[in-house]
């Protein structure tokens, strides 16, 4: 690179290389390129499945229908000792009010309903509304495994498609290193994952998991 100076020093000329036409068109291509296969790959990503060798099933009351069903299928095909449903106050009350009213009680009525033995669900309530429920709802089900000396090696924890690797990542910092946590993604029946963003659902729910997880990996780190 060639450079030179004028007046002692105060301004320098030097030579820089810069793309061409061809050049940027190439780089326009690279990006459109990236961007298409980060279209094409994120709801996979987000909605993953990935089943550990686990007798505890973990169900998030706070899901629509379609997930409850999905957690009794599994319950019924799995050999699961128990199914425990976690969530803090039910949306709308704006704070805590009692065990009842949050929607891991709600979650568990609804598993009932769709075949759960009763005897075997524990609903495990979360007393936290607001930010970072999912890692609260965590928190809740790790200190009620320890203050009935349950010991834990590993769960499959069941939610909404891509709510999934959000969940799983949330439950693993709250468990630790220790707990192996899987991961059951119920898809929507609401929108084509193959063509999210056809949808408006799909546009929503799948950039604001995106959101979400990349503040949960990158900026999320729990004061315990």
């Amino acid at each position: 690179m060639h450079s030179s100076q004028r007046f002692w020093g105060t301004l320098t000329r030097k030579e820089r290389w810069s793309l061409s036409w061809r050049g940027a068109l190439i780089a326009a291509l690279l990006v459109l390129l990236s961007g298409l296969l980060l279209v094409l790959n994120i709801q996979p990503f987000l909605a993953v499945t990935q089943r550990a060798d686990a007798r505890v099933l973990v169900a998030e009351g706070w899901v629509h229908d379609f997930a409850i069903r999905a957690a009794a299928d599994e319950f019924r095909s799995g050999s699961y000792d128990h199914v425990y449903v976690t969530g803090g106050p039910v949306a709308g009350l704006g704070h805590y009010v009692n065990d009842y009213q949050t929607s891991a009680s709600v979650g568990a009525e609804r598993l009932a309903a769709a075949g759960v033995p009763t005897d075997r669900l524990q609903m495990v309530p979360s007393h936290v509304n607001g930010r970072d429920r999912t890692y609260s709802s965590a928190v809740a089900l790790r200190d009620w495994f320890r203050a009935h000396h349950v010991s834990l090696r590993n769960i499959n924890v069941v939610t909404e498609d891509v709510h999934a690797r959000r969940t799983r990542l949330l439950f693993q910092k709250a468990l630790g290193p220790d707990v192996e946590v899987g991961i059951i993604a119920a898809q929507t029946p609401d929108y084509d994952p193959k063509r999210w963003w056809r949808y408006s659902e799909g546009v929503r729910d799948v950039i604001g998991e995106s959101i979400a997880y990349v503040y949960a990996r990158l900026f999320f780190w729990p004061k315990e």
